[in-house]
């Protein structure tokens, strides 16, 4: 019995090994740490402890390390679109947390794509007077470029 028990034992910790493996091998499929998003992403450190500080992802602690979950990772994804077109913080944050309402995402859809309009026409406004603004100096430009020219052709 005692050579029965020490094989029932032995094959318990193959299996708690092998199932411990498995969740090792999806842990890290479905987590990421800290400097992978930040390489991934390429952001700071700094940039993701301050996003973490506002709220905008909530990575789980392991002692002091950081570890983010796939959900972190489409959230931080969404943040820094959110800021290369423009959107606050603020802004980004409320977007955010429509998410995590159950209604079916209709208020969340309604809301984003009113949003998404609005910065849309921001964005061509501020388009519209850059365009503008890249008019006037090309013409000033060839203003000044004009009057050097004559200046150098009467000292030359």
């Amino acid at each position: 019995m005692a050579e029965s028990d020490t094989v029932t034992k032995a094959a318990e910790t193959v299996s708690s090994r092998a199932q411990r493996a498995s969740h090792d091998e999806d842990t890290t499929e479905n987590s990421f740490s800290i400097g992978q998003l930040a390489r991934e992403f390429r952001v700071t450190l700094r940039t993701l402890r301050f996003y973490e500080d506002r709220g905008l992802v909530s990575p789980r602690r392991d002692g002091t390390t950081r570890i983010y979950s796939r959900r972190d990772r489409a959230r931080l994804k969404l943040v820094l679109m959110g800021k290369k077109v423009g959107f606050s913080l603020t802004e980004i944050r409320e977007m955010l947390d429509l998410y995590d309402l159950k209604d079916g995402q209709i208020v969340q859809l309604r809301v984003a794509l009113k949003r998404f309009q609005e910065q849309v026409d921001v964005l061509k406004d501020q388009r519209s007077d850059i365009e503008q603004a890249i008019e006037e100096l090309e013409r000033t430009v060839d203003v000044v470029a004009g009057m050097l020219r004559e200046k150098e052709t009467a000292s030359g």
